[in-house]
Formats: C-alpha cells, sequence, structure tokens
C-alpha cells in the first residue's frame, strides 16, 4: 500500500497526482487497525498524518459487501484501501503532521563565528515551510542540516489532534515581569544531555524570557495551568477543517504514542444465508431490486448477468432475505460498546456456530466422536469452523483513551469532511475452533448461594470498571453501568488460555490467532480463529486442534500451565493488576496476549475463575479438571 504525499492547500490536477512519488508502504490491513485514517506515520526523517476518506482515490463501484455489517454501521458497502500504483490504485494521501519541526544542527544557538551562523541559528524550532526546505527533502536551507519533527503533539479525548504549543508553554509558565519581552519570538529546542528526562531538554525564546524544561508536560492538566485549551483541529481532513466548541484540555503526547490514535474496528462473519455465492451476487443489485414486487423483480433481474447463473424464483427469494434483515430490529449503528459479546450481530453468529453448515465462505462441522478422548466436563461440544470469512471495517478511531463502553459519540473522530456512505474494510480467509461450555454446570457455578468467592471477585472488577465509567463520563448522564459477570471473566480467560496453549503446540504465533467471544445470559461460547491470512493463516494446523484427542490434551495442558505464574503469589493474590485495575489474577507472565488478538485490550481476565485459588475459597470452572 503506497502513501503520497498530500497537499491541503492546493489542488493538484489528476495527472499530477498520479504521477506522485510513493513516500513509503504499509500493508493494506495496517489501514485498518494500525495506520489508519488521522493516525500517524513516520518514514525516515518525515511524520505525517494519513488523511481523510475524501481524498482516497476509490473506485465508484464497491468492493466489498457484509451486509450484516453494512446495516450495523448505516453503509452502503466498502472499500479495501487503494492499491499502490495505478491502474488498480493510487495509493492512500497523507499530510505532513505535526508542522512544528527542529534542525538539530543549530541547537547550539548564535555561533561565535558569525560568518558561520546561518539565519536559523536563534529560530530552530518553527513550522517546517519556514526552513525553506528544497521540495521532495527535509533539510535545512541555511545549514543543509537534516529536519527532525517535533517529538511532542497534544490531542484530546475528542479526536483532536494539534502541535504542542511550544510558545504558549516558554511565556505562559514564567511571569512576564520576570524579565523583558524584547528580541521579537523565535523559538530554540536544545538538549543538555544530562538525563533522558523530559527536564533536560530546553525550550527557549528570544524574547528573553527564562528557559523552560519539558518536565511537567506531560500532567493530565498541564495544558489547562498554561490557559491551553483545545482548537479542534483535524489535521487528516486539512489545515482549516478545525472543529468549533471542543471545550477540552488538551494532552500533550509523544508523536509515537500508541495513545495517539486508537482505532474503532467493528466486524462481522459471513454466514448464512447471506455468504452464499446467490446471495453475494444478490446485493451487488439489492439496492435496485429491493422494494419491488416478484414480477418487477423477474424483468429487473433480465437486465443484469444474474439471469444466466440463477432462476428468477432464487433472485427473489435471497431478495425477500435481505428484505427481511433490513426490516429486523437492529441496533443504533451510532452505538459503539467494548462489550460486543452479546450484540445482535454475535447472537446471529452464535446460532450458526453451533450447528454444521456449509456455504461458499463459511463451513462447520462437528468433530468425530473419540471415545478415548470424551470432551472435558464444562465443555458441551467443540465445532471445526474449516472456513470463514471476516469482514473488518474501521468506523472512527478515538485519541487519548482507549474506547470504551457507554462513550458519547461526540468522542469519536470524522473519517472525512463531507458524508461517505463506505467505509475502508478488509476481508479475512481462515479457520477456527469454535467451543460453547455446558450451559447448567456454567449456571450452578455462578449462581451458587450464598454468593461464591468468584462471582465476588468479578464484582471487584466490575467496580473498578464503573469507576472508569464514571470518570470518564464527566458531567454527561446517564453514566453507563458496567456488564462484567464472572461468566464473561471465565470465558475470556479461557480464551487466552487457548491461544496461549496453540502458539506453543499448533505452530502458530498468537498475533496470528484472534478471539471472538459469545457470552450473555444465553451464550456461551468461544471462536479462536486465524487473524491474518498470510503464510501463517488458513493452513489446517488449526481447524487439526479442535479433534477430541487434541482438544482435550490442550486443555489440560492450557489448565495447568495457569496454574501457575512466575509472578506468584503477587499475581494470584493480587486485589486489581493491569490497566484501570480491570484484571485479577492475570498479568505478563500468564494471560495476556497480544493486543491486536484481544477483543477487550486484555482486561477483564483472571485465570482463578478457571483453575481456582490455592486456599480453596474460589472454585474454578474447571477445579476437578487440573
Amino acid at each position: 500500500m503506497g502513501l503520497r504525499a498530500g497537499n491541503s492547500r492546493k489542488k493538484k490536477s489528476p495527472e499530477r497526482e498520479v504521477k506522485r512519488t510513493p513516500l513509503g508502504a504499509v500493508r493494506r490491513s495496517q489501514l485498518i487497525t494500525t495506520y489508519g485514517v488521522g493516525s500517524l506515520v513516520a518514514f525516515e526523517d518525515q511524520s505525517f498524518v494519513v488523511s481523510g476518506l475524501d481524498s482516497w482515490k476509490v473506485p465508484d463501484q464497491l468492493d466489498l459487501f457484509e451486509f450484516r455489517l453494512e446495516q450495523w454501521l448505516g453503509v452502503d458497502g466498502f472499500h479495501l484501501p487503494p492499491a499502490s500504483d495505478p491502474p488498480a490504485g493510487d495509493g492512500v494521501r497523507i499530510r505532513r503532521f505535526p508542522e512544528m519541526y527542529a534542525c538539530p544542527g543549530c541547537t547550539h544557538g548564535p555561533s561565535p563565528d558569525k560568518s558561520k551562523c546561518g539565519p536559523c541559528c536563534e529560530e530552530n524550532i518553527r513550522p517546517f515551510r519556514h526552513f525553506n526546505s528544497p521540495r521532495g527533502k527535509s533539510e535545512c536551507a541555511a545549514c543543509g542540516g537534516d529536519l527532525t519533527p517535533s517529538r511532542f503533539v497534544v490531542a484530546c479525548e475528542n479526536g483532536h489532534l494539534d502541535d504542542f504549543p511550544y510558545w504558549a508553554w516558554v511565556h505562559n509558565r514564567t511571569a512576564s515581569t520576570e524579565s523583558s519581552t524584547s528580541g521579537g519570538h523565535q523559538l530554540s529546542l536544545r538538549t543538555t544531555g544530562r538525563t533522558a528526562s523530559l527536564s533536560s531538554i530546553i525550550i527557549s525564546c528570544t524574547c528573553g524570557k527564562p528557559p523552560v524544561s519539558m518536565e511537567g508536560a506531560f500532567g493530565r492538566w498541564a495544558m489547562k495551568e498554561i490557559g491551553v485549551s483545545c482548537t479542534g483541529a483535524r489535521p487528516w481532513l486539512g489545515r482549516d477543517a478545525r472543529e468549533q466548541g471542543c471545550g477540552l484540555f488538551p494532552r500533550a503526547l509523544q508523536r509515537g504514542s500508541s495513545a495517539a490514535w486508537f482505532p474503532v474496528v467493528r466486524s462481522a462473519l459471513s454466514i448464512p444465508p447471506f455468504s452464499q455465492e446467490l446471495h453475494k451476487q444478490v446485493r451487488k443489485h439489492y439496492k435496485i431490486l429491493s422494494g419491488e414486487n416478484d414480477e418487477t423483480i423477474m424483468r429487473l433481474v433480465g437486465k443484469t448477468e444474474l439471469k444466466d447463473r440463477y432462476e428468477p424464483a432464487d433472485v427473489v427469494r435471497a431478495v425477500r432475505d435481505y428484505e427481511a434483515y433490513a426490516a429486523g430490529e437492529r441496533p443504533d449503528p451510532s452505538t459503539i460498546t467494548g462489550f460486543e459479546a452479546s450484540d445482535v450481530l454475535r447472537v446471529e453468529e452464535y446460532k450458526q456456530l453451533i450447528r454444521p453448515s456449509r456455504t461458499e465462505d463459511f463451513e462447520s462441522e462437528r468433530p468425530v466422536p473419540d471415545p478415548q478422548a470424551p470432551v472435558l466436563a464444562g465443555i458441551a461440544e467443540t465445532m471445526l469452523i474449516k472456513r470463514l470469512r471476516e469482514v473488518r471495517a474501521l468506523q472512527t478511531f478515538t485519541r487519548v483513551e482507549a474506547p470504551m463502553e457507554g462513550d458519547q459519540k461526540d468522542r469519536y473522530a470524522d473519517l472525512s469532511v463531507g458524508e461517505v456512505k463506505w467505509l475502508p474494510a478488509v476481508e479475512v480467509v481462515g479457520e477456527g475452533v469454535f467451543l460453547h461450555l455446558d450451559q447448567d454446570r456454567l449456571k450452578a457455578w455462578e449462581s451458587a448461594e450464598p454468593p461464591a468467592e468468584q462471582v465476588q471477585r468479578a464484582q471487584q472488577i466490575r467496580e473498578h470498571h464503573d469507576a472508569v465509567l464514571e470518570r470518564r463520563a464527566g458531567n454527561r448522564v446517564p453514566i453507563p453501568k458496567s456488564k462484567v459477570t464472572a461468566r464473561f471473566v471465565m470465558i475470556h480467560t479461557l480464551a487466552h488460555a487457548l491461544i496461549n496453549e496453540w502458539s506453543l503446540d499448533a505452530g502458530y504465533p498468537a498475533s496470528s490467532l484472534r478471539e471472538r467471544l459469545y457470552v450473555s445470559d444465553d451464550m456461551a461460547g468461544i471462536l479462536v480463529y486465524t487473524a491474518t491470512s498470510d503464510s501463517a493463516g488458513s493452513l489446517g494446523g488449526l481447524v487439526g486442534q479442535g479433534e477430541p484427542r487434541y482438544f482435550k490434551k490442550t486443555l489440560e495442558s492450557a489448565l495447568e500451565r495457569i496454574s501457575w505464574c512466575s509472578a506468584d503469589p503477587l499475581c494470584m493474590e493480587a486485589e486489581a493488576n493491569g490497566a484501570d485495575s480491570l484484571n485479577m489474577a492475570a498479568c505478563h507472565a500468564c494471560m495476556l496476549i497480544p493486543e491486536t488478538s484481544c477483543e477487550t485490550n486484555n482486561s477483564f481476565l483472571d485465570r482463578a475463575m478457571l483453575i481456582g485459588t490455592p486456599d480453596g475459597r474460589t472454585k474454578g470452572f474447571f477445579r476437578n479438571e487440573h
């Protein structure tokens, strides 16, 4: 995937656009999960932000369809990120950000030898365009040194992004009576080299204000203390695309910080009936066929390529399937929840995963029973998912704090200036193993009277989660309540244990596997599937792990492995672990997996839910099987 520089000041002709030289490349899937719209990407000594969807060169006809996901997100379909070269595509536009650059060769200040002193010696940090860098390069015109983008930016919880306010940092942290303000305002940045801390980074101004270090700049209220509020800047949409009335105080971040961009990715599996070839072909013409009577649909089909492939009556039936689904009760597409495990999409998938099925994009079957390797108590059944297709779409993104259930809509950034009826997406074709738990055993485990220790442990996590939701809600009402239950924590922890085990035994790196949770009062299932379709994707090795003789061994080994952690007894006895104290007995040494493989950012985990505690107070769901 080629990334090409854009220009927000002057519109280029189509011919000029095509001839642009790519500045770098990333994989298509990374433009959904890592380098999507609004994210920062660095190439050599330059930094850029990925431009909005309205700058992408995509064909008029949509590339991907997944009807269930389209209905959820309220779009007409999806586009694959553009390819890097014509005619298949012309890459994705990027804009220079941050605009503040420094010239390291001029950090020494004015040279004693005035003949060697360039014009930038007293102003080595300023907007990139003021360095008069030659076209296509990033170097100082005065001294020829390579320019360096600012290490610091500011962002707010509503997704806005701007340059760090160096001028305000120097002047507002120093009383106006401490020095004169003569000599103009030319900023310079230097590093003392005494330590690696922010206190060694010194910002000076030629007006005479005392130099100020960057120490304290990352404080939660540092920008408020110097009177800097959010400007509503959206550099990925252009310099003039500011959003008015934000009202928040931004936070200083490292340019490469993960907190600078959190994608909100929604996904759905292609399941019957929409995964059948007939339905996929009808979907391409659904707009003109929907809402018509049977006779009109049959007449319209005669004008499409469908007439040579399918019976008109079958096409009518497929159209009616789409209409019935669209007319059903759908959740609010603007609602983004951190708990997708019980939403409508998951309920529909769960009903398909628990029974054998076969279509072009979805194939599941029961393994052959093995009397020598019965499934462990607590597991109702495993299913072999020999083929599945998942569509992942970038819906929006956040900054500073990761998205969480109950977030208000104004927290989510726009992907374009105007409304677009499509979203960028990729499809993954892979395989997996699905298991659903014994509901009777599960209900007995979670509803013991008096409340069992495992329920109380889940209650502690829920209280910590409620505190986070309340803090993030601020003055907004109503404040959402946590949905964490002992069932959810146990099933989520089991998924992590299986992924870690299969990464050792099945030859898959943990980052190539992914969990998909199905948890509600009526659901208790886990799908572990290949998250990539490259060389570590669909090779059959994961499906084989679902066979009874292998799965029994895997589960026993996983439970045995997590029964001890190198951080014990601290890990097992901890009353809180992880970010925002949303874990209990779970740490990097025992339960955490790559964040791309986990649906909840490695939160809501507790291995005591599976294997119990050494003192016997907490009964693990598999307490008799380890």
